[in-house]
């Protein structure tokens, strides 16, 4: 018997977010803080840094901007899941629905981390890696967990020449961003959604519009 649009979607993102999860545990207790794993050469890198803020380590404010980041957060995946329900109901097509089931997992994801990881983990350091279920708590008190972060893509990574105004001699790197497979799944949804299927946002908007 085949499943229904609904059973699908929601299979997609218990399905990623279980592997979000489990990539983040297994670095969050396997490596310290800064270290890096050469994938595919130096331009794919595991290197395992942790942000208190936003998607690709951008902060916002600090520990009350964290937690109203969080709350926010918490909000808008309320709604997400209600839009999500309502699309199936409404049997929007499949690429639509995909594409904003990408943005739930991205924000429950990091979500998790910020609401949980504080409680369940010891504190990672530069020297130390961080255990589950620590005796004594966790570093930090629910929802003031970090986001961990583990992908990065340093494409060009080279010593700017003399010549180059005001910045020879530095160096430079490009794509210096540090993120995490919730994050993927963000800019993903949101870019498949604008390039493929904002004709059909436009097209709801005109129908709402005539109601």
């Amino acid at each position: 018997m085949s499943l229904s649009q609904g059973k699908k979607i929601t299979l997609l993102v218990v399905l990623l977010l279980v592997i979000d999860q489990i990539v983040k545990i297994w670095i969050k207790t396997n490596m310290t803080i800064g270290e890096s794993i050469p994938v595919l050469g130096d331009w794919f890198q595991i290197y395992f840094i942790e942000n208190n803020g936003m998607a690709f380590g951008m902060q916002f404010g600090g520990t009350f901007g964290k937690l109203v980041l969080t709350l926010f957060r918490m909000v808008l995946i309320g709604f997400i899941i209600y839009y999500v329900n309502k699309l199936v109901k409404e049997r929007a097509p499949a690429g639509v629905l995909y594409g904003v089931a990408l943005i739930l997992v991205g924000a429950v994801g990091n979500v998790i981390d910020s609401i949980f990881y504080g409680v369940v983990f010891s504190e990672s350091t530069y020297n130390t890696m961080a255990t589950i279920f620590p005796q004594g708590g966790g570093y930090a008190p629910l929802f003031f967990g970090k986001v961990v972060d583990m992908l990065y893509f340093p494409l060009i990574d080279t010593t700017l020449p003399d010549w180059v105004p005001f910045r020879g001699g530095e160096k430079f790197i490009f794509f210096r961003p540090i993120f995490n497979i919730a994050d993927s799944c963000i800019t993903i949804g949101v870019a498949y959604l604008l390039i493929f299927k904002r004709g059909f946002f436009a097209t709801e908007k005109k129908v709402v519009t005539a109601k």
